[in-house]
């Protein structure tokens, strides 16, 4: 289908609103230049806030993933179990869907490292004429908060003797660790909510303040598009300048910081991530949330409080 003259006019036309629209909105940055600096500074003040939030908040659920992954249920074989009954076991437990991970411990096994763990335990052993420990099969789950259910279901498996999962403590650590979650999750959104808010609020006073140029370009004839382009990509340009001191903070405050604690948070047992696998991905939705919300303050602005 053949273009028509009328449609490409169009097309140019749309193109000259577009690339001026962006022209128009730098120049605006520097004419306005005490206003938009206002405007940047709460974007970085807000964006930094929000920054700090999300990599504590992604850390503290690492954190508690990693100890979450460690508990296990350890599954003890009856003590007449051959070798064949144990091989059945392992086979039964492993086609548990629930079931992540196995591992298999001999008797011979642990009074080996029963012996090595403590001399008195060695003296006991070796005193014995034969092994008194079980062997046992330690059982990580997919889903912790379905311990107790897996571990109700290995009861049931011929030739188990007994199954422990530390049951009262471990159902306690699952559930604290559930509110940790939630909470950091929502101290995040709030804090969102508040710089969005902020944000909003700030670009509509730098946009207000220029109430009569707006009423200017309506009397000149130009269109609602043509007004409200240069302000949207003025907002942008905002957005993604505040952006820029956060995106730096948080590269490289977050691998300073890394180092520092040598990426333990208070001990060995909580590890931070590694800087590569966060900042670049923080980083990026700091500068997508900065020039979003930018623009729809701009926007919003324009339409709603300058009743465009």
């Amino acid at each position: 289908m053949a273009i028509t003259r009328k449609e490409v006019i169009k097309q140019v036309k749309a193109i000259r609103i577009f690339f001026r629209s962006i022209r128009d909105a730098l120049k605006s940055v520097v004419r306005n230049f005490s206003l938009s600096m206002a405007s940047i500074l709460s974007v970085t003040i807000t964006l930094i806030i929000v920054s700090v939030a999300i990599i504590i908040a992604l850390n503290v659920n690492h954190a508690t993933k990693d100890i979450e992954k460690e508990l296990n249920i350890v599954v003890y074989a009856s003590r007449e179990a051959t070798e064949e009954d144990i091989e059945n076991l392992l086979s039964e437990i492993k086609s548990n869907r629930k079931v992540r991970e196995t591992k298999f411990i001999s008797k011979e096994v642990q009074k080996t490292n029963m012996s090595e763990y403590d001399e008195t335990f060695k003296t006991i052993l070796n005193f014995l004429d034969e092994n008194p420990l079980l062997d046992s099969v330690i059982v990580y789950v997919e889903d912790v908060k379905e311990m107790s259910t897996v571990a109700s279901e290995l009861k049931q498996i011929p030739n188990v003797e007994t199954v422990k999962y530390g049951e009262g403590t471990v159902d306690e650590v699952v559930d604290a660790f559930d509110i940790i979650e939630k909470v950091t999750i929502g101290i995040v959104i709030a804090l969102v909510l508040v710089t969005i808010f902020l944000i909003n609020n700030t670009i509509k006073l730098t946009i207000y303040s220029r109430k009569s140029e707006i009423e200017i370009m309506r009397l000149v004839g130009a269109s609602n598009t043509a007004i409200k382009l240069p302000f949207i990509f003025e907002g942008l340009i905002i957005g993604l300048v505040g952006a820029i001191i956060p995106i730096c903070v948080t590269i490289y405050g977050y691998v300073i910081l890394h180092n520092a604690m040598k990426g333990y948070l208070f001990s060995e047992m909580l590890k931070l991530i590694k800087p590569f696998d966060i900042v670049f991905q923080v980083s990026g939705a700091l500068l997508a949330f900065g020039a979003l919300v930018g623009m729809y303050g701009s926007l919003k602005a324009v339409r709603k409080y300058l009743k465009i």
